[in-house]
């Protein structure tokens, strides 16, 4: 298996190699059309290479980076002022029960906590520990296509996010409402956040209020990816 993704590695590498040299000599335009491919084909690339199931680490309650440490860092503000008592997840597209799902629907699936690490495009990473339902078991809850191909996202912030539905399922991807113990604070993205160890900062939305199960993305295909940063954000 590993000597199979080290060729296929080789011979992506391989592939981009044209590409990066013809950049030195290209125009402006130019450049931008390269850029834009390139990093359609490093995503491509990071799809083909991602592995289900392999799992990020784990750590020790020890290693948790305290509470108070844990750096943040939100789209517009700390607090975009969701109504909690009020707050419902609306589920639509290829999925058997269409449905706005409450907090208390949520809990009521078995519940995953884990101590991973969470690293941000800006340079930094600590190690929280999340508790919350496997985004694959909330799935099949609530009947989504098992070949559906994306997951969008909406958030109370306006912010979006489309995620590759193999990281979705990842058995480490959890629709997160407590940290640390207890209840998600409203810095950290209440009542519902992503947490995915398999994916950069960016992707793993807060304050979620929606989600989507499509084989077709729409336009609004992520904040930073509309703004050039890479789709798949694998690490």
């Amino acid at each position: 298996m590993a000597s199979g993704t080290n060729r296929r590695t080789r011979r992506e590498l391989l592939k981009m190699a044209p590409l990066a040299a013809a950049g030195l000599l290209a125009s402006s335009s130019s450049r931008s059309w390269l850029a834009l491919n390139g990093q359609r084909l490093s995503d491509s690339v990071s799809g083909l290479l991602f592995r289900s199931g392999h799992l990020a680490p784990t750590y020790a309650d020890r290693d948790v980076t305290p509470f108070d440490r844990y750096p943040l860092n939100s789209y517009l503000a700390d607090d975009p002022g969701v109504d909690l008592e009020a707050w419902r997840l609306k589920v639509s597209g290829l999925v058997r029960h269409e449905a706005e799902y409450t907090l208390d629907a949520i809990k009521a699936l078995p519940k995953v906590e884990q101590n991973t690490k969470h690293v941000c495009v800006e340079g930094w990473d600590v190690i929280g520990n999340y508790g919350g339902v496997r985004a694959a078991d909330f799935l099949d809850h609530v009947g989504a296509d098992p070949a559906a191909r994306f997951l969008e996202v909406e958030c109370a912030d306006d912010y979006y996010e489309s995620l590759d539905m193999a990281s979705v399922r990842h058995p480490q991807s959890l629709f997160c409402y407590e940290m640390y113990g207890r209840a998600l604070a409203r810095e950290h993205g209440a009542p519902l956040r992503l947490v995915m160890p398999v994916k950069i900062g960016y992707k793993q939305a807060k304050y979620i209020v929606s989600v989507r199960v499509t084989n077709v993305l729409t336009a609004r295909q992520g904040y930073w990816e509309d703004q050039g940063y890479s789709w798949h954000g694998g690490l």
